[in-house]
């Protein structure tokens, strides 16, 4: 199964991002804390800050480690293993997967939705897709 992952330059360019937005908070909240201005205005400059350090850390993170997080570029999990997917499960489980599929006849099944079809099938007899030859 493939899974998409984010591409190391992308995430290391949203972490920078993210630091960027964690200075605009800090700034937020220091001028918000100068001007008198009411704590809800505070609050935001804070939240700023905080969501900026959590992405930052994790795009970082996923620009520097050998199994990043899926969302992006096409990588085969033999290439790199989905750590998601070692954690909860691969969301293919249950699912026929390429492997399973018999081109030679007998038993296979449709690569678009996973109904079993047999030999004779030129079309799905679940989701009506043309089925490969």
């Amino acid at each position: 199964m493939r899974s998409i992952k984010p591409g190391r330059g992308p995430s290391k360019m949203a972490g920078f991002g993210s630091l960027f937005a964690a200075g605009f908070g800090v700034l937020w909240t220091l001028l918000a804390a100068s001007s008198g201005a009411p704590v809800l205005f505070w609050l935001f400059g804070v939240l700023f800050v905080v969501w900026g350090v959590v992405q930052a850390v994790y795009n970082f993170r996923n620009a520097g480690q050998k199994n990043r997080y899926s969302a992006f570029d096409i990588t085969d999990e033999r290439e790199e293993p989905d750590p998601l997917n070692e954690r909860f499960g691969s969301p293919a489980d249950g699912f026929p997967q390429e492997e399973d599929y018999d081109p030679d006849g007998g038993t296979n099944f449709c690569p678009y939705c996973g109904e079993k079809t047999g030999p004779e099938y030129a079309f799905c007899p679940n989701c009506g897709r043309k089925l490969p030859e």
